[in-house]
């Protein structure tokens, strides 16, 4: 099962033990930081957890995969995830 918005916005609120409002507020706050930064092209280091990149991804072919036909897919930029070292090991038990 995922963790959503909802329960971090439960979490915080039973931890912190912050009103319903002022938890929704720090949750959309901490969201609006992150994503802010990654639109602008800065990479996002969160310490003991993770570094969200933004990588831009050059024109390449590809191919419709209900048509067959081949087409070329625009350059984009992509956000992605490395996860620390200290997490990689909570996650493996180690």
């Amino acid at each position: 099962m995922a963790l959503t918005k909802k329960d971090i916005v439960a979490q915080i609120q039973a931890q912190l033990d912050f009103p319903k409002n002022k938890s929704l507020e720090t949750a959309e706050f901490l969201l609006e930081l992150i994503t802010a930064n990654l639109e602008v092209g800065d990479d996002v280091l969160v310490s003991g957890f993770g570094k969200f990149c933004v990588k831009e991804k050059k024109e390449r072919k590809g191919r419709n995969p209900a048509t067959g036909d081949d087409l070329m897919l625009k350059p984009r930029s992509v956000v992605t995830f490395k996860c620390s070292g200290q997490l990689r090991n909570k996650v493996n038990k180690k």
